[in-house]
Parts: structure tokens; sequence; C-alpha cells
């Protein structure tokens, strides 16, 4: 069964209109508002070494931008958002977008939506496909590199040319949180020096167990816990 949109011109527009006009988020609050808020959960020795961190999160699908929502909210300083793909109506189940995002480039609408949670955050993005020649290039500013797609064939394709050009980095990944079965099959494990594996490692989309939001959920937060663990000099899974 493929959805087919039924929007009318006059609701495109709106979405555009309503998309263009959200509020400028450095109006409602200050960097030092925000700065006050984190350290007085986390403390300054905490918040500095998420301040300073840089991850790069490739795919902001169900995954990619529940674990971006996540790691702005905690305030990591630098996150750079790859993906090609626009929003659409099928992403709203699992994603972290809204009906005024439909048909915006995910990235510049990720980008869009984290401002209103810390505009202060450094967030670069690039909207392009990653492929196996743009990998050993694509990274140069990150210590952290979260794999974060849909396609089993892209999860190998990054996990496969990180470990070979860039075995220096840190890569977080998943595999495995379609449908509804238990959250207590959902692991992270260390499967090398620098790589990590977060999901239960077999359950794929079927129909009427999909992907879908609240399992989809706990693996990109056991991936976006992983990547704090790491900022914060804890290696072990």
């Amino acid at each position: 069964m493929t959805f087919e949109p039924s929007a009318s011109q006059a609701q495109i527009d709106a979405r555009q209109h309503a998309f263009a006009n959200q509020p400028d988020p450095t109006t409602l609050v200050s960097r030092e508002e925000i700065r006050a808020a984190l350290l007085d959960r986390h403390t300054a020795a905490t918040q500095d070494k998420l301040d300073a961190a840089h991850v790069a999160i490739c795919g902001c699908g169900g995954l990619g931008s529940t674990i971006a929502v996540a790691l702005t909210r905690i305030g990591v300083g630098h996150l750079h958002l790859i993906d090609f793909d626009r929003v659409d109506m099928t992403n709203l189940n699992r994603q972290q977008y809204f009906l005024k995002d439909l048909g915006q480039y995910k990235t510049e609408a990720l980008r869009s939506n984290l401002r209103q949670i810390n505009p202060f955050i450094d967030i670069t993005i690039d909207t392009v496909k990653v492929t196996d020649e743009n990998v050993p290039t694509l990274f140069d500013n990150e210590d952290i590199i979260c794999e974060a797609f849909d396609v089993p064939e892209n999860k190998t394709m990054l996990v496969n040319a990180v470990l070979e050009n860039l075995p220096n980095k840190k890569l977080v990944s998943a595999s495995g949180m379609a449908g509804f079965r238990s959250s207590n099959l959902v692991n992270t494990r260390r499967v090398s020096k620098n790589f990590y594996f977060c999901g239960d490692g077999e359950t794929a989309p079927v129909p009427g167990a999909g992907l879908m939001a609240p399992r989809v959920g706990v693996v990109a937060c056991h991936e976006a816990n992983m990547i704090t663990r790491l900022i914060l000099g804890e290696e072990d899974a």
C-alpha cells in the first residue's frame, strides 16, 4: 500500500507560510538563561564537556531526528546534520517534524526545530547523500559519528566506510527497532574499540508492525545516551 498525498495547493501554501514565519528564538531567550538552566541540571564540569563536543548525525529520520532533539536538549555544542530527503506525511508517525515541515528538506526543518529548543547550539547541515566517496571528508570536524539511516544497505555502507577510512572516530550505529516488541530486547553493546551498536539486531519492519515511534524512540535514545557517555569519557557500553 502506497500513501498518496491529498493536500490542496492552499494547504501546501499554508504549510510553507507557517514554516517561513516561525518566531526568531533568539528573541525569546538569552544564551545566559539557557546555560544557567543546563548548569543547574548538569554542573559546569559536565556541561563544559557537552559544550565542546562535535557530533555528526547521518540520517534525520526517526532515529536521527530523535537523537538530535535529545542532544540539543542536553546542550551538546556542535551538531552536524546530514540527509538528502524531504519531510513527507508518512514521516510524522515517528520523526520529530510537524505539519509546517512537510515538503522541506529534513536538514533544514530539523535545524529550525532544534533552534526552537536552543538557538545557541552550533548546527551545521549537509543536504547530501552519504556515499563511500564522501565519507573520508564529510566528518573532518566531528569526534563522534552517529549512523541513523532507515535502509540496511546504507547502514552497512556507512559503518564499513567509517571503520575503513576513519578508524579513530567513535561510531554509534543501530539496527533492529521495528514494530512493538518488548523494549527489554533493545540493548547497547561495544562491538570494537570505537564502534558501538544499539537495537535488538534483528527486528525488521513488516505489515502491521513497521517503524513505530515508541520503539524507534527507545533505540534512538540508546544511541543518544551512548553518545553522551562517550562525550563524558565513559567508553564502556
